[in-house]
């Protein structure tokens, strides 16, 4: 039973939490490893299957080179599983901007043009784990507050209809260590290996008029997409009820995520460009009113969430905001984000 609260717990957080975008800033077959335990017997394949759709509203989000404040809406749809040996986590999510940030053809800085909506950007990313207390039949990763050790992989992936028209793709693998916390509470913290193995961008492609020289390879990308430098990065979360508030007060959580994504080499990927800088993509708190519990009772737990959450995003997408041309030319503030986000998310 503890195994399964902890679960349901887990999903909460998860779908939650990873509603903030990833976009294209951040978000490889692994040798499987020596299978001891047996399923348990006479329980279903998921132990937990957890679904649900968000609706949020930030406040001041900001496009790099574009613009420092512009407000979005988040449509995001969440996945949580827990299974005999691990969890899997899907999100995917579409930003709505306002006309500050405009799809393409607008915000091409050779072609000053007016009267285009806001862009759109589709976005997604996945995180498996694989428990090493499951998988090998065991105690053995368990000491205090840990409560296991896991491998964790995953894939980030976003486009775009801006000028710019970026078209991420990445990867990411290593380890996560899951903590208790106090009442019904948990901490998780993911050292990663990340690659970025593709990002495109206009600004780069050889021919555009507002390209750095025209020597591909060196100076320009023949097409636009970029590679980027394998680099190091960290993913933590956690989420917390607040189990000392009064009976008739309990109905409140918090929650938070922060990564830490590394230098990923030149801006314009693999040429010449200002270096990129450690990226950090955090939302630290959010503060979760379970409003169907508060309504309908215990029954109905977590069945729809009201938050409202803070978003910091400093050197967004790797961009140095001293140094790089977007966050100190083009648009002067446009590479660090602090927005108060606030939504609701529903199960179903």
């Amino acid at each position: 039973m503890s195994y399964s609260y902890r679960a349901i717990a887990a999903a909460t957080l998860l779908s939650l939490a990873a509603l903030a975008p990833i976009s294209q800033a951040s978000a490889a077959d692994m040798a499987p490893f020596p299978v001891k335990a047996k399923p348990i017997a006479d329980l279903p394949f998921f132990l937990v299957n957890d679904n649900r759709v968000t609706f949020a509203y930030q406040f001041n989000g900001v496009d790099p080179g574009v613009t420092n404040k512009t407000a979005k809406q988040v449509y995001a749809f969440t996945h949580f599983d827990v299974w005999a040996y691990g969890t899997n986590f899907f999100n995917i999510g579409l930003e709505k901007a306002d006309h500050a940030s405009p799809a393409n053809p607008c915000a091409d800085p050779t072609r000053p043009i007016t009267g285009c909506e806001g862009a759109t950007e589709i976005y997604g990313l996945i995180r498996s784990t694989f428990g090493f207390n499951e998988i090998f039949n065991t105690k053995s990763f368990s000491y205090g507050p840990l409560r296991n050790v896991s491998l964790v992989v995953g894939a980030d992936g976003s486009t775009e209809n801006r000028f710019f028209s970026a078209s991420k793709r990445d990867v990411v693998a290593g380890l996560q260590f899951a903590f208790d916390l106090p009442y019904k509470g948990f901490f998780n913290v993911n050292p990663l290996f990340y690659y970025e193995f593709a990002n495109r961008s206009t600004f780069t492609q050889c021919g555009y008029a507002g390209a750095p020289g025209q020597i591909p390879g060196v100076s320009c990308n023949s097409d636009g997409n970029r590679k980027f430098d394998p680099t190091w990065a960290v993913e933590m979360n956690y989420y917390m009820d607040l189990g000392f508030l009064p009976p008739n007060l309990q109905y409140f959580a918090v929650s938070g995520r922060a990564g830490f994504y590394g230098p990923k080499g030149s801006e314009n990927g693999q040429i010449l460009g200002t270096a990129t800088k450690t990226e950090i993509n955090a939302e630290p708190i959010r503060l979760t009113f379970d409003a169907s519990k508060a309504v309908w009772g215990e029954k109905y737990t977590h069945n729809v969430d009201v938050w409202v959450a803070y978003r910091l995003w400093r050197n967004k997408f790797g961009l140095d905001h001293n140094a790089s041309l977007a966050c100190t030319t083009f648009a002067p503030g446009s590479c660090t984000e602090n927005s108060l986000y606030s939504g609701i998310t529903v199960k179903f």
